[in-house]
């Protein structure tokens, strides 16, 4: 590729974060299916604009109505998933935002790879660690159900592996704590990040 060449341009990052009045960051929630991902980072997102921060929620299955509406759920295909989430996550950093991804995104190394695609300290690794058990209660989709009938292969959790992170930035199982509790502790991080004032 040695034709595409990076064009850089007189507006940086720290231009925008300016304009925007705070820094841009990519929250990065990671967990099994079911286990509170869109709906902790959707509540999060909702007091982010009552504090007039700009952010943008990337969901799991929204970008496979578009972005991702090609792939399948393959190891490969999931691979390339999160990795198109993860440049697109780049880019709306570089535009100042705060990113919300909730992706269940399994494997460390793929998570590894999108924090150190980013500039330092710009990735906020945030486990929600509800258990298999209550995930498989809840089973909001009915896919554990027929992830045990056999229905649907290749099922993280079930079939596929799940990588729970080793060292995550905040740690948040929603059998255990509330919705607000969650939000308060993601404000709190943000807070000590400098990401907010």
């Amino acid at each position: 590729m040695s034709q595409v060449v990076w064009q850089h341009y007189q507006i940086s990052r720290a231009d925008r974060e300016q304009q925007n009045g705070h820094q841009g960051v990519v929250l990065w929630f990671t967990g099994l299916s079911g286990a509170g991902k869109s709906t902790v980072a959707n509540a999060l997102e909702q007091e982010l604009v009552k504090r007039k921060v700009h952010s943008y929620l990337l969901d799991g299955d929204n970008v496979r109505h578009g972005l991702c509406a090609d792939l399948g759920f393959s190891e490969a295909d999931r691979s390339e998933n999160i990795r198109r989430v993860g440049a697109v996550a780049g880019l709306m950093l570089d535009a100042g935002l705060v990113v919300l991804s909730a992706f269940i995104s399994p494997y460390r190394a793929q998570r590894q790879a999108i924090k150190d695609s980013l500039p330092a300290g710009k990735f906020l690794e945030i486990y929600i660690a509800t258990s298999l058990d209550v995930c498989e209660q809840r089973d909001v989709k009915g896919l554990y159900q027929k992830a045990r009938r056999g229905e649907i292969s290749h099922f993280t959790g079930i079939s596929d592996p799940y990588e729970a992170p080793e060292q995550p930035d905040l740690t948040i199982d929603t059998a255990q704590q509330s919705l607000e509790q969650s939000v308060e502790q993601l404000i709190a991080l943000l807070t000590e990040k400098g990401v907010l004032s």
